[in-house]
């Protein structure tokens, strides 16, 4: 039957689309069972039992809504982060975040600065609320600060979004270079310095709060989704001004945060010690997935994030042959989805015993394509 008659224009130009095809999905279209699960940069090392136990005492109070001013998580983080409740924004995971980001800023047929082939789920926002998009190709697998500099003042572009570190190569800036980069842009550009990954970044990386969190024009998205090991729980916020911060009650979901989730991120902040333990993990794990790759002939690249890109040596098509020859052996990964950077597979950290199954499939594989 056809779509209802009167969705806009802008809806009914645009295609039906998943950012990310998930590895339930594959499971169903392919009739495979996904046995190690190191592909979507999740934690396979889990929350922290103290978190899953918070979130088990809140389940019988999940008939409560939440509270909508997100009072007491705000208080934690700007505790943990050492600035005021007033400077945070709390969301639905970074993705939400970012399409009430796009909303406040972008009208149809703005220019939008990103790099080309960065985070999909940013570009689908600015897509959905008809932005144009303005892309700067990666420099040495980074992110070219220079050139998305030079887009913004050519395009007069009211919004950039830069991610350090990076998905999907995991390539980095240090903090310095970060903040040159945000005090250099106009005022009438927003930047989104996404910082995703940055507990699982080397020291150095990321700015200091107190070096950004006055400028009027930066917003610093983060979640609880990688180390913390809460992706299903959707929780992310924002770093900002009071003024900023206070904007997104304009615009946002005021009882989207799940009850459940609220307890497990509080609980998960307190939990330091599991933290650091899972930092550990994780970077015995990019060791592990690095050596395997090297074994196999293909080049691992220095990663700052939870996952680790390889180069494989050849172009898109190779790489994708690998992923899905990966998956016909139950090993679920991903891949950048736009050359040069396609020419890579992104791995993400995971159990010792999600590592052995890719050592025992990954050589297999390579010798079925050849």
């Amino acid at each position: 039957m056809p779509s209802f008659a009167r969705f806009t224009p802008l809806l009914s130009s645009l295609p039906a689309t998943v950012p990310f095809v998930g590895p339930e999905a594959i499971e169903r279209n392919r009739g495979l069972i996904v046995r190690a699960r190191i592909g979507a940069n999740e934690s396979g090392f889990g929350p922290a039992p103290s978190v899953v136990a918070a979130m088990a005492e809140a389940a019988s109070d999940t008939w409560h809504y939440s509270d909508p001013e997100n009072f007491e998580l705000k208080q934690a983080l700007a505790a943990h982060l050492g600035c005021s409740p007033t400077n945070i924004a709390v969301g639905e995971g970074i993705d939400a975040l970012l399409g009430h980001i796009v909303r406040m800023i972008i009208e149809p047929g703005m220019p939008v600065v990103t790099s080309l082939g960065a985070y999909p789920t940013f570009n689908f926002h600015v897509a959905g609320y008809g932005g144009r998009l303005v892309t700067a190709p990666y420099v040495q697998d980074r992110e070219d600060l220079a050139g998305l500099l030079e887009l913004v003042k050519r395009e007069n572009a009211p919004l950039v979004y830069f991610a350090n570190p990076d998905n999907p190569m995991g390539s980095w800036w240090n903090a310095d270079a970060v903040a040159e980069f945000a005090e250099a842009l106009p005022e009438t550009c927003l930047l989104i310095l996404d910082e995703a990954y940055c507990e699982t970044a080397p020291d150095g990386t990321t700015p200091a709060l107190s070096r950004l969190i006055d400028r009027p024009n930066v917003m610093r998205t983060r979640t609880l989704s990688k180390a913390y090991g809460l992706a299903g729980a959707r929780v992310g916020y924002v770093i900002t001004t009071p003024e900023n911060a206070q904007a997104f009650d304009k615009i946002r979901n005021h009882f989207g945060m799940a009850r459940i989730s609220v307890a497990g991120a509080l609980a998960a902040l307190k939990d330091q010690a599991y933290l650091t333990d899972v930092l550990q993990k994780i970077s015995a794990s990019r060791d592990a997935i690095s050596d395997i790759a090297r074994a196999n002939g293909l080049l691992p690249l220095v990663s700052a994030t939870n996952f680790v890109a390889i180069d494989c040596g050849r172009d898109g098509a190779y790489a994708r042959a690998i992923v899905d020859g990966l998956m016909e052996h139950g090993v679920f990964i991903r891949m950048p989805g736009v050359a040069p950077l396609n020419r890579c597979i992104r791995i993400s950290t995971g159990l010792p015993q999600d590592m052995t199954l890719l050592a025992e499939a990954l050589p297999q594989v390579l010798k079925t394509i050849g």
